[in-house]
């Protein structure tokens, strides 16, 4: 049965990639190449960065069978007191990123609390918080556009690595990803569990060096590796640690798999919930620091309808919205997938009506797909 699992999983990430590529494969030719001009690459990535961020947070809080419709306010409003602090109370930079971090932690926190303590639906306690942390912005920065931002702020947002550290980057994840199929082998064989062939991991592994490599070469051509996606991939990469080697990630997927047994196994339900909450709101707080930077100023509709598009981007990538399955892996995909889109109509000059459209159907064609499957696999256990 787990020989079984990994490979389902496997043919939706396979199905994703290959998604992905019929995708920059259209819009190439739709726009002449230009949609693969290193520019336009680095664009991409720095425009995926904040769904991005939002969509690791929101794999968590859907995998342990929750929903969250706050973090595109609670991420303007983070980002708003970052801005107002600079601007208005002349705050240096590393002041203002600690405290609007805190502020989101205890904003998460709360909601937290409200969900896992007192048992109100998630559902419900984040569409409030979504128009509270919006009134608040409207509130302390009375309707304001909040700018500029000092120079060290905004390089959080706009600037970039050298070519030279990008390459070598590049190189250790390389080798850091070959180190972890070795182990995932060596670890397996231990325990006596069936091997694929070595030239389907390796070769696995050695396609998505190619991949990236290609990747950090385009970014290298135009100005390098924007920083907004390497602070992603840093939070990518905590994420996935948590989830595939702490007690935390296993719980998690627990509760969201079956509560009552996550219940009768003694696992604290009520705490681990409320820790979701908190990183989520932690993360919303990043991906303000990341969009006021890159727009060097906080604005009163900063995050609106990001929750949408976290929310499309998790379940796009293969998070069941019943909870207990979904990789941070898959959301980065599914993240990329949605900017891709956007950048691709945009770059044709298609009407934002249809963008909106295109969107909605993909997003209800990746929720049937998810529930058409599960039918199938339940029809085949039975």
């Amino acid at each position: 049965m787990k020989n079984k699992l990994s490979f389902k999983l496997d043919v939706r990430a396979y199905t994703l990639i290959l998604a992905l590529i019929a995708i920059f494969a259209i819009f190439t030719v739709l726009t002449n190449g230009d949609f693969i001009s290193s520019r336009n690459i680095t664009n991409l990535s720095r425009q995926m960065t904040v769904i991005g961020v939002l969509a690791v947070g929101m794999t968590l809080i859907i995998v342990a069978g929750h929903i969250d419709l706050s973090v595109g306010s609670l991420l303007g409003l983070t980002g708003g007191i970052a801005a107002i602090l600079q601007v208005w109370y002349d705050w240096h930079t590393i002041p203002v990123i600690i405290v609007t971090i805190i502020a989101g932690i205890l904003l998460g926190l709360w909601q937290g609390w409200w969900v896992a303590y007192k048992g109100v639906p998630a559902f419900i306690v984040t569409l409030g918080g979504m128009m509270i942390f919006r009134g608040i912005l409207l509130g302390i920065s009375g309707g304001q556009t909040v700018s500029p931002m000092d120079d060290g702020f905004r390089a959080i947002g706009q600037s970039f690595i050298p070519y030279s550290i990008g390459y070598i980057i590049t190189a250790a994840f390389i080798v850091l990803g070959f180190v972890m199929v070795a182990r995932k082998r060596t670890r397996r064989q231990q325990l006596g569990l069936d091997l694929q062939a070595k030239a389907v991991d390796y070769g696995t592994m050695a396609v998505v060096a190619v991949l990236i490599s290609l990747f950090v070469y385009m970014l290298s051509r135009y100005h390098g590796v924007p920083v907004p996606l390497l602070i992603l991939l840093v939070v990518a990469g905590i994420l996935i640690f948590i989830t595939k080697n702490t007690t935390f990630g296993r719980h998690i997927y627990a509760i969201g798999g079956n509560k009552e047994a996550a219940k009768l196994s003694g696992i604290n339900i009520k705490r681990n919930v409320l820790y979701v909450f908190v990183l989520m709101g932690a993360l919303s707080a990043v991906g303000g620091i990341i969009l006021t930077s890159r727009l060097n100023a906080g604005t009163v509709g900063a995050g609106e309808m990001y929750e949408l598009d976290a929310i499309a981007a998790v379940v796009i990538g293969g998070t069941s919205l019943m909870g207990g399955v979904g990789t941070i892996v898959g959301s980065l995909l599914g993240a990329l997938i949605m900017a891709s889109i956007d950048n691709g109509m945009s770059m044709m000059n298609v009407a934002p009506f249809w963008q909106y459209i295109v969107k909605g159907l993909i997003l209800i064609l990746a929720v049937w797909l998810d529930i058409s499957s599960k039918k199938k696999s339940g029809a085949d256990t039975s």
